[in-house]
């Protein structure tokens, strides 16, 4: 046998033992990793980064290709002006970037992961098709869209409400900080729009615009002080069932019938600040892919199930030991605590000109030293358990895996 001949042998020996090695690493690797999400509780820093793997990518819109462009470098230039000035613009462009349970990057990244684990109908062209990330090219581009509404309202979020006594201030900072902010979350929003559009899908289209409406009336509930910051509403003294939440995901919801009842307005609030856009986008992409009205109106329920169990871990997070300063006065803790105690909102009336006049360590006391804090838990976990029985319902894959363990990941705390 000639030199040529023998390495080409052993080439081909070499190759076919690196394949059933992989085949093996493949079946042993799928059956750890359905394992994980029952056995083991992974951190999320771990959860995510698992996840992106699965989907083929670090990140969708948060990637090189947006960082890089001309317009981000020149706010992130403007930016550097605001340093030092206090402007909550500077908070949010920090959590952009932050690697925590409030990451950003994470909402595209479900969408995907979903899209993935609900795969698509045979009747969807090869060219529409990402194959070596197992979805489609529209359902990407549509995990990008859902991070740049989500992005761009955050933004806007940002706006400082400029009073006539702040007029020596109007040529300063903070006029300096709102036009950024106005003009970075407007471009956001409109790349969204050009984006959504190029999808060519009228349905999709109305779906995803009822959640930015869902969003901008989430900015109109409930008593706000001069900064628009959140207060909640009065306690009532008869809790009636609030039954707005229902699967017609286009109709909008009846604010006023929730309003001082601790739980119908927690959900209320954050089913328009949150739920609705991560639902309608898991609804989206399943459309999408060609599946039935019964399994996107599932994908709509995942995504809001886990809004809310997502929202419900950040809320208990200023009452773990140790943690001092402001909050959030709308947070489940304290308006399940309100409902306990409805003389606590002597002090929420206090903040009523503006938040910071609350006293938030008086708060945060009779938080502590009511139910407030197991009844979120208690909330946290029943989200979490309506996300993981709709999650079921889809066929065992890594990525249903991967979204199993997010959820896990949020039980940590």
């Amino acid at each position: 046998m000639s030199l040529s001949k023998l390495c080409a042998t052993l080439m081909r020996q070499r190759n076919l033992s690196v394949v059933v090695t992989q085949v093996k690493y493949f079946h042993t690797n799928n059956f750890l990793c359905t394992k994980l999400a029952q056995e083991k509780k992974p951190d999320w820093n771990r959860a995510v980064s698992e996840a992106e793997k699965i989907v083929g990518y670090p990140t969708s819109f948060l990637s090189l290709r947006w960082l890089l462009s001309d317009e981000i470098a020149n706010v992130a230039l403007h930016l550097r002006k605001l340093v030092g000035s206090n402007h909550p613009l500077l908070k949010t462009a920090k959590n952009l970037l932050y690697n925590g349970k409030n990451n950003m990057q994470a909402w595209g990244l479900i969408v995907l992961l979903v899209s993935k684990a609900a795969g698509h109908t045979s009747d969807i062209p090869d060219l529409e098709q990402d194959k070596a990330a197992g979805v489609l090219h529209s359902q990407r581009a549509l995990a990008e869209v859902t991070e740049m509404i989500r992005t761009s309202h955050l933004v806007h979020k940002g706006l400082v409400n400029l009073q006539p006594s702040a007029a020596t201030d109007a040529s300063g900072d903070m006029m300096f900080g709102n036009k950024i902010a106005l003009l970075s979350g407007d471009y956001l929003l409109s790349n969204s729009c050009t984006e959504l559009a190029n999808l060519r899908n009228q349905d999709l289209v109305e779906l995803m615009s009822s959640a930015v409406r869902d969003l901008a009336e989430a900015e109109f509930v409930g008593p706000r002080d001069k900064q628009n910051n959140p207060l909640p509403a009065r306690p009532r003294s008869d809790i009636v069932e609030y039954k707005q939440f229902t699967d017609k995901t286009l109709e909008p919801l009846v604010v006023s019938e929730a309003l001082g009842n601790a739980r119908a307005e927690w959900t209320l609030r954050h089913v328009l600040n949150a739920g609705s856009l991560l639902g309608k986008s898991c609804q989206g992409t399943l459309k999408l892919a060609g599946h039935p009205l019964e399994l996107q109106e599932q994908g709509y329920l995942f995504g809001k199930h886990l809004a809310l169990a997502w929202q419900a871990c950040l809320d208990r997070e200023p009452f773990l030991p140790g943690t001092s300063g402001p909050f959030s006065l709308v947070c489940a803790p304290v308006m399940f605590t309100l409902q306990h105690d409805p003389s606590l909102y002597e002090e929420i009336e206090k903040g009523q000109e503006t938040v910071d006049d609350v006293d938030y360590e008086a708060v945060r006391k009779a938080v502590l030293a009511g139910p407030g804090l197991d009844l979120t838990k208690k909330l946290q976990k029943e989200h979490s358990t309506a996300a993981l029985e709709v999650l079921n319902q889809l066929p065992a894959s890594d990525a249903r895996t991967a979204l199993a363990n997010i959820i896990a990941a949020m039980q940590d705390l």
